[in-house]
């Protein structure tokens, strides 16, 4: 797929499949991620299990604009101007979740979790024509070290396990920049591709 000019076909297509359960990897700003249908409890448990991650883990809502994230969390003033300054971009944010968020996508005690709004055309096309955010975890594999960066590696790895993989050329390899703004402050909780700074 064109990473600049995607073909609305294959979008529609890609979208149609998620509505119907389907778990992809796909691109990003930072690197492919995993995702499927927010109200997808198999994809869920395939993500856990692609992963191998705890039900301490924080899951990802990847959404088209501000309108979209501002359903699915709650942001006071303070923080609606640092996170709006930092998207879309290589950013997740961790803040309280509405009640939009189902509660076993929530941390198990903050009632937290992470949204992100991608600054990717493919990505941005198919948030688009889905019409509700994607939930996403960084396609990182257990015991290594960095993500896959290329769609036919991702397919010849795990297409047993995903059921597309939507391949538009390279992505990087680091994940993005995590910041809970849950306690009201900004902790940054991972360094990655977005820049810190600001926060600190």
């Amino acid at each position: 797929m064109h990473p600049e000019n995607p073909q609305a076909r294959s979008i529609a297509q890609i979208a149609d499949s998620v509505r119907s359960g389907a778990l992809i990897a796909y691109p990003t700003d930072s690197c492919y991620a995993l995702g499927c249908r927010l109200g997808s409890q198999d994809g869920v448990d395939r993500i856990r299990a692609i992963r191998r991650l705890d039900d301490r883990h924080h899951f990802t809502l990847m959404c088209r604009d501000f309108a979209q994230l501002g359903q699915f969390v709650r942001v006071d003033n303070d923080v609606f101007r640092a996170v709006k300054a930092s998207t879309p971009g290589s950013y997740t944010f961790i803040l309280p979740a509405t009640r939009e968020v189902p509660r076993k996508l929530m941390h198990p005690k903050k009632k937290t979790v992470g949204v992100r709004i991608p600054d990717h055309v493919v990505t941005q096309a198919l948030l688009a024509e889905l019409g509700e955010p994607l939930l996403s975890s960084t396609l990182l594999l257990p015991d290594e070290e960095e993500p896959m960066t290329q769609g036919w590696e991702i397919k010849d790895r795990l297409d047993h396990v995903v059921d597309a993989v939507v391949d538009s050329g390279e992505c990087g390899t680091e994940p993005t920049t995590v910041v809970d703004f849950s306690g009201g402050e900004a902790e940054i909780v991972r360094r990655g591709a977005g820049d810190t700074s600001r926060f600190e």
